[in-house]
């Protein structure tokens, strides 16, 4: 078992969750237990330490539900994911990763930049890399579903 050391545990950086997918999230943690439950703590955990804004002031780097991001394992290949809700994840494309799972926990509220650490379920140090955020616009003022 490898211990996490104080300068991996403060280094993991600050996250940031809009109000709105933040309450979303506890939700799902709290009712999609089914075969991850040990990771769902570590959302919990996530959305517990995360920073919450309003949604219109949330950066448009953060990681977010339906985020594609560029991350690395350390050490590991760098991947491509989809950030998406559990009943999302199996797709045709291959390439979602669902929040409720290890490296999702560990994503959502982080930018570019970032190192996240963690203990694995093993109790091994886990940490990731995020290379590059990429969303959505959002639609232009007058426009979208809130326009009707």
């Amino acid at each position: 078992m490898t211990t996490i050391t104080l300068a991996d545990w403060t280094a993991s950086p600050e996250i940031v969750i809009g109000e709105a997918e933040h309450k979303r999230l506890i939700v799902v943690a709290l009712t999609d237990l089914g075969e991850r439950g040990d990771n769902t703590d570590f959302l919990l955990y996530e959305l517990d330490r995360a920073r919450t804004v309003p949604d219109a002031t949330l950066p448009p780097d953060v990681v977010r539900i339906g985020s594609i991001i560029r991350y690395r394992p350390v050490p590991g290949p760098e991947r491509m994911a989809k950030l998406v809700m559990p009943e999302r994840e199996t797709h045709a494309d291959g390439y979602r990763l669902s929040v409720t799972s290890e490296h999702g926990a560990a994503l959502i509220g982080t930018r570019p930049g970032h190192v996240m650490a963690w203990i694995g379920l093993d109790g091994e140090v886990r940490r990731l890399a995020v290379i590059n955020v990429a969303n959505a616009l959002p639609p232009p003022p007058g426009q979208g579903p809130q326009a009707a």
